[in-house]
């Protein structure tokens, strides 16, 4: 019988290393959680407990499962996107007894069998990212676990879908919904790293082109900002009057994807919506036209309509080159650019957020596991909300790390707050 593949390469591990430990020297919060456990003598409040963890394989998520297997929990880990996995960094954490089953390029149903393997794992909780695992594990009837947490929007919504429908299993804590993770994972880190990969692919020259951000949440908030930074002219499309209206008096200009497809240089979904950009978009834009998602799955660029008509051809690492009938006259073609095979072009084509922003969101990742364990059996089955001291703490460890110190109110403010 052929042995279960788990990583890709194990020689990658002293590099792999090097990326950790690179890493947790600019995530000091999280390993500041490990330190006062431990000088709370609760060296390991995870002991006796499995996480199934189901992230990007990234050099910030080894600092998280790290911290956990310092904690004490036995640990898995598989990765949440077939295409986002870190080899050298799964080859590290395999090497440090962590079941890691994740390697990039996995095709789906690899992708689906890695999930399964650390279901089998047995986990008591389970952190994820898009929900696949939670999802799995409904799906499967997995028994003995006694709660999670959500890293993603998408993951969130799917997961109160369960809870709407009664079907929701076990409690579950919505990272997602953190203003630690939010306000700066979401819109500085997805800004900033989407920009990245789709720099690494294509070394497009930003200043003057014309970008259209598709949609207008915190994620493409920060996408929007950092691409006018970068000199960018920025159109927003939205479906949402109240973030359309925002988006305008943030300064960008607002108008229908359709109006927008004839405008754009490059374009960027941004909603976690499936069928955003689609073939009516696609007939309209121009020659060269580049496509680019950075929501979590792979749904937001019609990606099936371009592969059933046209023959992609890879014209540099990652990028893939449609040539698209015009109206329907096969001697008149134009290009069509899409990146990373329409998935999330930061960890594909990149290498996601920065460990620094990373820490915030792992922060409460950490934090909320360690709620789970202790209060899972006075918790109901719904999902939760970061509970606000932690948030805060997040925070305030936060400002520690950059060496910044904030005002106190006073006693006269406290009672003048709280007065009729």
């Amino acid at each position: 019988m052929q042995k279960q593949k788990t990583i890709a390469n194990p020689n990658l591990a002293q590099n792999g290393r090097m990326s950790y430990e690179w890493a947790r020297t600019r995530m000091p919060i999280v390993e500041e959680i490990v330190s006062k456990n431990k000088n709370r003598g609760k060296g390991k409040p995870l002991e006796g407990f499995k996480i199934g963890f189901c992230l990007h394989v990234t050099k910030e998520t080894s600092v998280l499962v790290m911290a956990a297997k310092k904690l004490g929990a036995e640990v898995a880990l598989c990765s949440a996107n077939p295409l986002s996995a870190q080899d050298d960094v799964a080859a590290f954490l395999h090497k440090e007894g962590v079941n890691v089953f994740a390697w990039r390029g996995e095709t789906m149903q690899e992708y689906r069998d890695c999930i399964k393997q650390v279901l089998t794992f047995c986990p008591q909780i389970i952190t994820d990212d898009g929900s696949d695992m939670h999802s799995a594990a409904h799906r499967i009837k997995i028994e003995g676990i006694v709660g999670g947490t959500e890293e993603t929007t998408t993951g969130v919504k799917r997961l109160l879908a369960l809870e709407k429908s009664r079907r929701l299993k076990y409690p579950v804590i919505a990272v997602n919904n953190a203003r630690t993770k939010y306000l700066f994972d979401n819109r500085h880190g997805t800004g900033q790293s989407t920009l990245d990969g789709i720099m690494r692919a294509t070394d497009i020259f930003l200043p003057g082109a014309k970008v259209v951000v598709c949609g207008y949440g915190w994620v493409g908030k920060g996408v929007a900002a950092k691409a006018r930074g970068m000199g960018a002219a920025v159109t927003v499309t939205e479906i949402d009057p109240i973030r359309a209206l925002e988006a305008r008096m943030d300064g960008f200009e607002v108008m229908s994807l359709l109006d927008a497809a004839r405008y754009g240089d490059l374009f960027i979904t941004c909603t976690g919506q499936t069928g955003v950009v689609r073939k009516e978009h696609f007939v309209k834009m121009k020659d060269g036209a580049i496509l680019a998602n950075t929501g979590h799955f792979d749904v937001e660029i019609d990606t099936s309509y371009l592969y059933s008509n046209a023959k992609p051809q890879e014209v540099r690492l990652g990028v893939e080159r449609f040539d698209i009938a015009i109206g329907g006259k096969m001697k008149e073609k134009k290009k069509l650019y899409l990146l990373s095979k329409g998935r999330v072009v930061n960890l594909v084509a990149a290498e996601g957020h920065p460990p620094e922003v990373m820490a915030l969101s792992f922060a409460n990742q950490l934090m909320s596991i360690l709620y789970v364990a202790k209060n899972h059996e006075n918790m109901e089955k719904k999902v939760y909300s970061v509970p606000e001291d932690i948030d805060l703490e997040v925070a305030r460890s936060a400002l520690r790390a950059m060496g910044i110190k904030i005002d106190k109110m006073t006693k006269e403010q406290k009672e003048y707050q709280s007065s009729e």
